[in-house]
């Protein structure tokens, strides 16, 4: 099961950079929020379809949940802003790394503490030196 949830993440990371392939012209074209906002308007569209038909009926409602839960919901549009702005300046590939090294080096502190109701996975040698690796790609793409 484990494998399966790997390859789902891969594909899930080959539809983000596809995500900014397709932002970066529009962002140049409309104007950078109103890509975003676009890209925001066709997400909430097609997950309200799939909640219709999906969603289980008995959900607890969100204003019982705490709000800083709700907080990421704000995260979004700046990821987005942030590729709509970047990928036209430094490409995809760049683009892409330096948001890899953001999430693992924040994932490994949420991971690490285990913040948010995660489970804590202690941050090892092995781990640090995958990070390094990452850097060292992000390292090697500036020189161009």
């Amino acid at each position: 099961m484990q494998i399966i949830m790997v390859l789902l993440t891969v594909l899930a990371g080959m539809g983000l950079s596809v995500e900014a392939g397709l932002l970066g012209p529009l962002g140049e074209q409309v104007g950078k929020l109103w890509a975003t906002f676009s890209i925001f308007g066709v997400g909430a569209a097609l997950t309200f379809l799939l909640m219709l038909f999906f969603s289980p009926r008995n959900s607890p409602s969100f204003s019982s949940q705490p709000a800083w839960t709700l907080s990421g919901g704000l995260l979004g549009p700046v990821y987005v802003v942030a590729l709509t702005v970047t990928v036209p300046v430094i490409g995809i590939a760049m683009t892409m790394i330096g948001i890899l090294v953001g999430q693992i080096t924040k994932s490994f502190i949420i991971d690490h503490y285990g913040l948010f109701g995660t489970p804590p996975r202690k941050v090892d040698r092995r781990r640090i030196a995958a990070l390094c690796f990452i850097i060292a790609a992000l390292a090697l793409m500036a020189l161009d």
